[in-house]
């Protein structure tokens, strides 16, 4: 089930964002044939790589002639493959997009790295953080004064990277509709990142936001729009940057009346504002605040942790957290009113459907079982 069903992608093995986006695509139905490594045989699935659920698994050689060409037998027949590997690793195993589109010139080739196809970082080593660093992000997430603060690896794995290639992947898709041909797509997460910042750059053309960590205000730089800790030791999220958002802000915490208190968006009395407000803050606990602001448009919220997360009433009732197969894992989004994805599969063995995929693809027992004594594929 999903709006993806029908959909054939092959994957070869990697770690991240392109997992990422084939678990994406998988969660909307789409068939993900991941190409493990033939060394993967006889690992036990990892159940809580929940990256990779919703594949089935062929582990082939890709050292190998007759591992390489069944590959491309599984190209021919595919409507999308998704690599992650450095730029010329796959022209090097005989799995370039030249290759690959001359066997199937409607294939969607998806190349998922971190600086790009071409560039003068494009052959180096790297990780999220880093190209976060290179696109500007990371300089500006952080408190005043201190060092810039890694967001996770949401922005340049997931958020610039994985989604990035889906939403290229159902681009081209579309795109093919029209002309009946595939393409490459070059997807890297300094692109990706960097453009979601563009609001940001917006802002900055505007003269209204600066360089300085936590000074901004979307960055914790003002009071109305930060994180606060409570008499417990936990903390609350508030966003009050409308004006009518912001009056029901300083109606609940008490501020309201207090005849010398600056205006709101009087740049230079923040500071001093946000210690106003981390002192009011500071005399109640979480759920006290929650009581008295929650659901409001304050625009508040709880800064749960994981556990808390999933057990709240609104993830509950929305089924935003669930556990499949005994790990806790967001289900998947977004929300659709004819064609509702399923949950998801558990994590592929490797090379547990190597059989039933080759069959599918036409070959015979015999044929099937020469590629297995042969080492091509386990």
């Amino acid at each position: 089930m999903g709006p993806l069903t029908g959909l054939r992608v092959v994957e070869l093995q990697g770690i991240g964002p392109g997992p990422f986006c084939g678990m994406m695509l998988a969660d909307m139905g789409a068939e993900l044939i991941r190409v493990d490594r033939s060394a993967s045989k006889g690992k036990d699935a990892n159940k809580y790589d929940v990256l990779a659920r919703g594949r089935k698994s062929i582990a082939v050689d890709l050292k190998s002639e007759a591992g390489v060409e069944t590959v491309l037998k599984l190209v021919e027949s595919a409507d999308v493959l998704l690599e992650g590997f450095r730029p010329g690793v796959t022209e090097r195993l005989g799995l370039g997009p030249d290759v690959c589109l001359a066997r199937n010139p409607a294939l969607v080739y998806g190349r998922m790295t971190g600086w790009g196809q071409y560039g003068s970082m494009a052959h180096a080593a790297g990780h999220d953080i880093n190209y976060i660093s290179l696109s500007g992000v990371l300089h500006g997430i952080g408190e005043p004064g201190g060092k810039p603060t890694p967001p996770l690896n949401l922005v340049g794995d997931f958020g610039g990277g994985g989604m990035m290639l889906a939403f290229g992947v159902m681009a081209a898709l579309y795109e093919r509709g029209q002309s009946g041909k595939g393409q490459v797509i070059d997807a890297a997460m300094t692109d990706g990142s960097a453009l979601l910042m563009n609001s940001i750059y917006g802002l900055m053309g505007q003269g209204v936001w600066h360089h300085q960590r936590g000074t901004n205000l979307l960055d914790g730089g003002a009071h109305f729009y930060g994180t606060y800790e409570t008499k417990d030791g936990k903390f609350v999220s508030i966003g009050s940057i409308e004006p009518q958002f912001y009056a029901l802000l300083l109606e609940k915490t008490g501020l309201a009346d207090d005849a010398d208190l600056p205006r709101q968006m009087s740049r230079n009395d923040w500071p001093a504002l946000k210690e106003k407000f981390a002192a009011v803050m500071a005399s109640k606990t979480r759920d006290e605040w929650d009581a008295i602001m929650l659901g409001t448009d304050i625009c508040y919220a709880p800064i749960l942790n994981l556990d808390e997360a999933a057990e709240h009433p609104h993830n509950k009732e929305r089924g935003t957290l669930v556990e499949a197969n005994g790990v806790l894992q967001a289900a998947p989004a977004p929300r659709f009113s004819r064609t509702a994805p399923e949950m998801p599969g558990p994590v592929a063995v490797p090379g547990d459907h190597s059989r039933e995929i080759l069959a599918d693809l036409g070959m015979s027992d015999a044929d099937i079982d020469a590629l297995f004594e042969s080492g091509a594929v386990a």
